[in-house]
Formats: C-alpha cells, sequence, structure tokens
C-alpha cells in the first residue's frame, strides 16, 4: 500500500495493512460468496448446505480472526489502547455478530421449530438469519470504507497513502456482490413453488424434494 518513492512500509504499517487485507478478504469476499451459494444452489441440489457452513465458518473464519489478531496488534503498538474509535468499536460488534450469525445459521438448520406460519413454512429465525447475514455484509462494506479512508491515516499518521486500486476494488466487491445476490432472487418463486407444492402433498419431483428438505437457512 506505499506510495511510490515514499519508501517501504515501517513494521505498524505492516500490521495494519495485513489487517486491511484479511478483514477486506473475510467480509467482502468470503463470506459473501458463501451467502452466494444457497442464492443459487438451494433450488437445485441438497449440497448447498454443507458448501454454505463450510465456507462461512472453515474458510471465513480462520481470515476474520487472524484479521482481528492484526487489528488487536496494531492498537497495542500505537498503545492508545482497544475500542475506543468507530472503527475499533465497529470492529468488535462484527465479530460478535459473525459469531452469533455461525451459532443461529447451525441452529435454524438442525433445531426444527414449529412456524406459526403453518406446516411446511418457514419459523421467523429463518428469516431473520437471512436478514441479519446481509446487516453484517453491509457493515462490513461501511467499515472496510472506514478503514480506507479514515483509520489507515489515523493509525499510520499518512506517511504512506491508501492507493487508488484499493479504494476501486472495495467499490467493485460492492458493486459485484448486490448485483449477484439480486440477481438471484430470481429463483425464490421457483423454490417457493417446490414447497408449495411439498406441502399440498402433491406428488414430489426432484427439485420438489429438495425445497422441502432444506428449508432451513437461507430464504
Amino acid at each position: 500500500m506505499a506510495t511510490l518513492g515514499a519508501g517501504p512500509l515501517l513494521p505498524l504499517e505492516v500490521m495494519a495493512r495485513n489487517h486491511a487485507i484479511l478483514a477486506t478478504t473475510g467480509f467482502l469476499i468470503l463470506l459473501p460468496i458463501g451467502a452466494l451459494i444457497p442464492r443459487y444452489l438451494r433450488t437445485f441440489t441438497p449440497a448447498w448446505f454443507p458448501v454454505h457452513f463450510a465456507i462461512q465458518l472453515f474458510l471465513s473464519g480462520p481470515v476474520i480472526f487472524a484479521a482481528w489478531y492484526y487489528g488487536w496488534k496494531t492498537s497495542d503498538v500505537l498503545g492508545l489502547g482497544h475500542f475506543l474509535d468507530p472503527h475499533q468499536k465497529m470492529g468488535l460488534v462484527l465479530l460478535i455478530l459473525y459469531v452469533f450469525q455461525l451459532l443461529l445459521g447451525l441452529f435454524t438448520h438442525f433445531i426444527k421449530l414449529r412456524s406459526p406460519f403453518g406446516p411446511g413454512t418457514r419459523p421467523p429465525q429463518n428469516y431473520f438469519h437471512v436478514f441479519l447475514g446481509l446487516v453484517i455484509l453491509v457493515l462490513a462494506a461501511e467499515q472496510v470504507h472506514y478503514g480506507l479512508y479514515i483509520e489507515w491515516a489515523f493509525a499510520t499518521g499518512g506517511l504512506h497513502v491508501v492507493p487508488m486500486s484499493a479504494k476501486r476494488a472495495w467499490i467493485a466487491l460492492i458493486v459485484i456482490f448486490w448485483a449477484l445476490y439480486l440477481a438471484g432472487l430470481s429463483l425464490v418463486p421457483r423454490q417457493y413453488t417446490q414447497e408449495k407444492r411439498a406441502r399440498h402433498g402433491g406428488t414430489p419431483t426432484k427439485s420438489d424434494e429438495i425445497g422441502l428438505n432444506n428449508q432451513s437457512g437461507e430464504a
């Protein structure tokens, strides 16, 4: 992230850069990919859940916690304390929400509660799981933006500036995810049709069975 002619990054800047790269990878690349898996695959194959789960926990988790570690160490080196500015506070909120979302996803998938909307329908926690996932991605996008435009200069003193390529990459990741997610909503009628047929006792096709057996998780 160094500016041409400004010299190599200082050790503090290297830690801050590692934090930024890992946080961006975890929250703006891996988690969105994991969110898109059920949106596109759930009406075609029951394999969507293990893939979704593996990405959100086993791929995203280590990256997100490594980003947390580098952020914590950067604050230690600065000697200004922890959770004192908006970026640090939001980082803690995002970590808590991420862990809660993982637990909620496991709960909604494996614990079958009676739905108040009738047999064969999703209970409210399933829809909340989807909503919370999108909220996390929105907050993470703003968190990365704050880090690029404000926190980097504050933490490092502005010796090296964030390159425009990093800022363009942030925009590209946001646009690509939301374009793909909104396009994936076109599959919602197919999903609900499968489940409606199953609820009404029709002769299920393979797709109907997939829709019936995978009513938990992403809506």
